[in-house]
């Protein structure tokens, strides 16, 4: 018999795995492969596709344990799924907390603009983003995929799958157009990361922005498969939840950088 039929508590009390070390090893190698391709060094690179691509094979595997622990042996109880909404709002207080560091260090310099900047922010010698261009487009693809991603989730509640599934392929959609209008930005900027405080941190908190919106994106690539075999019913679907509150998070972090660093900040 499996634990799921023998047990007699309402807990989830999880089988010893090796993804939780083997991410945490993948995660550990990206800084030393961006340090080290920043630095010209020849195998940075090569560091960095190697983690990258062993951290995604990991994941991979790691939610299909996931799946199948709540999907055939039945371990996601109520009391377990409440356990795992707890845990998903702290993870976005975190969020929220390491996005705030960013913020503060934005309106430090931007109050306090050093005799170096000219005295004024943003720099004089600096040609800053017309916030009403591509910023202004990628606001509105971006709050649009918040709206997509609701539907999808009102569809799966009145158990109308073709709606749900046409709902969230928009939301992907969208999620890529709004990194592909990103990196246009990124590489037509009349500035760099090394122009000054106000570059870096320009491209500190838009490329920790962008980092979020590709894991969300394969977040919800992911919820796309689990709907089109059915893992998601009217009255569970945690994991589509989970991605949709992380999503509307990367909207609200949006909105405040857009009015914060490209508007306000542009004058």
């Amino acid at each position: 018999m499996t634990r799921a039929v023998t047990q007699r508590h309402v807990f989830h009390l999880v089988d010893p795995s090796p993804w939780p070390f083997l991410a945490a090893f993948s995660l550990l190698g990206l800084p030393f492969g961006f340090i080290a391709y920043f630095y010209g060094l020849e195998d940075g690179l090569y560091i960095l596709s190697i983690s990258f691509r062993q951290l995604i094979i990991v994941l991979f595997c790691w939610w299909n344990d996931v799946i199948r622990e709540a999907l055939l042996e039945g371990r996601h109880t109520s009391r377990v799924i409440r356990g795992l909404y707890f845990g998903l709002v702290f993870f976005i207080i975190s969020e929220v907390v390491f996005f705030l560091s960013f913020f503060w260090s934005f309106f430090y310099f931007s109050f306090n603009p050093s005799f170096v900047l000219g005295g004024v922010w943003p720099p004089k010698f600096l040609v800053i983003l017309n916030p009403y261009t591509i910023p202004l487009l990628n606001t509105a693809v971006l709050l649009t995929s918040g709206v997509t991603i609701t539907w999808c989730h009102h569809a799966i509640v009145a158990g109308d799958k073709k709606e749900a599934v046409f709902s969230l392929f928009l939301t992907l959609a969208l999620a890529v157009y709004f990194t592909s209008l990103q990196y246009y930005e990124y590489i037509h900027a009349p500035f760099n990361i090394s122009d000054s405080v106000y570059g870096s941190i320009f491209y500190l908190m838009t490329g920790f922005h962008g980092l979020h919106v590709i894991i969300g994106t394969l977040f919800l690539f992911v919820c796309f498969g689990r709907l089109l075999y059915n893992h998601f019913t009217r009255e569970q679907h945690v994991g589509f939840e989970a991605a949709a509150w992380y999503w509307h998070f990367v909207d609200v972090v949006w909105i405040f950088l857009y009015l914060c660093v490209y508007v306000w900040g542009s004058y």
